[in-house]
């Protein structure tokens, strides 16, 4: 799966970061979701903040009838810590264990029925550490900024 071909080609993008601020590398997709609306004012992209409930943005998401919905989270699939994956979230690490209520599988499920022609796509890091009221790792920290910069690139 090539982001940046899928990306360039969209018309309008959803980005949604998902993790918690204060389970230190659970933090990758908020961080990311929070320095790309710092820095992208485009109407064709929305970037939401899901923290640990994307579930409750189905609406948002639904109303801007997007293209592409690109879900960013921390998600342990056995690689190094900040390693990142783009993979398809109704696959395997759409059910993976994480700190969130949904299974990302069954979000996706839900919004294909609302949302016939919309392709979703995530960017998944390999976090160090999720412990509760810890830093975010260096290498989570290098992988945000290397995933903003990335997005930016692609999106212009």
């Amino acid at each position: 799966m090539n982001l940046k071909k899928i990306l360039k080609d969209a018309g309008k993008v959803v980005i949604c970061g998902i993790g918690n601020e204060n389970r230190g590398d659970d933090a990758f997709g908020v961080v990311v979701a929070e320095k790309l609306k710092e820095i992208l004012h485009n109407p064709r992209i929305a970037v939401i903040n899901c923290g640990e409930v994307p579930e409750s943005y189905t609406g948002v998401i639904k109303r801007y009838k997007p293209d592409v919905v690109l879900f960013v989270d921390a998600i342990e699939f056995g690689g190094e810590p900040g390693e990142m994956i783009i993979a398809d979230p109704e696959g395997t690490l759409g059910t993976s264990a994480s700190t969130h209520s949904l299974p990302l599988k069954v979000l996706v499920q839900y919004l294909k029925t609302e949302l016939k022609n919309t392709q979703f796509v995530l960017v998944g890091c390999q976090p160090k550490s999720t412990a509760l009221f810890g830093e975010m790792s260096e290498e989570i920290k290098k992988s945000s900024e290397e995933l903003v910069r990335m997005l930016i690139d692609s999106l212009k």
